[in-house]
């Protein structure tokens, strides 16, 4: 039991995006990014930076590029390339109907550790109009475009002059570049 004077760790905040293609993914390497919901090339997941997460991470690394992202890119990926369950779009009328008044507010909110998930688990049970810890039926990873300009190169890490690997905010560019 937590004493009151302890308080939950908040970790960072990160996006993933998958870069490498499927047809030469080793298996344990393909069974990693499978739980971190990377199955295809340009998808991106938002993941809390857990010790747990992290090893996953560093086990992918030379298939995914990755850093912190801040709020106002997660509200605009959340807008643009948001999808519920039925792949509809995220509008902010759904929000709206489970108490979030913008995308703004649910970036805001995970970022600084409000809430844990933005995609709520399967079994999740919420009434509407009652603020969810979560969006309820968002699905956990977003499809974004192949980067405007291209990429360096996907054999070489970001610290050499490639796009792998950890790249810490400037995923936030690539992000931009991407919806």
């Amino acid at each position: 039991m937590m004493a009151a004077t302890e308080q939950k760790t908040v970790y960072p905040r990160y996006a993933v995006i998958r870069l490498r293609g499927i047809p030469t993914t080793p298996g344990d390497i393909a069974a990693t990014l499978d739980l971190l919901r990377l199955r295809r090339k340009f998808t991106m997941v938002v993941v809390v930076g857990s010790p747990s997460v992290m090893g996953m991470i560093e086990r992918v690394n030379d298939w995914v590029t990755w850093g912190e992202i801040d709020a106002d890119t997660l509200a605009e990926v959340l807008r643009k390339r948001g999808r519920i369950v039925g792949d509809k779009p995220l509008t902010l009328e759904y929000l709206q109907k489970w108490g979030w008044n913008s995308f703004e507010e649910v970036a805001l909110a995970y970022i600084s550790g409000e809430i844990e998930t933005l995609a709520c688990k399967k079994d999740f049970k919420a009434r509407e109009g009652q603020r969810p810890p979560c969006i309820p039926y968002l699905k956990p990873f977003f499809r974004l475009h192949p980067p405007r300009g291209g990429l360096n190169s996907v054999k070489l890490h970001f610290s050499v002059g490639g796009d792998l690997g950890y790249r810490g905010p400037l995923i936030n560019d690539l992000i931009k570049r991407m919806l």
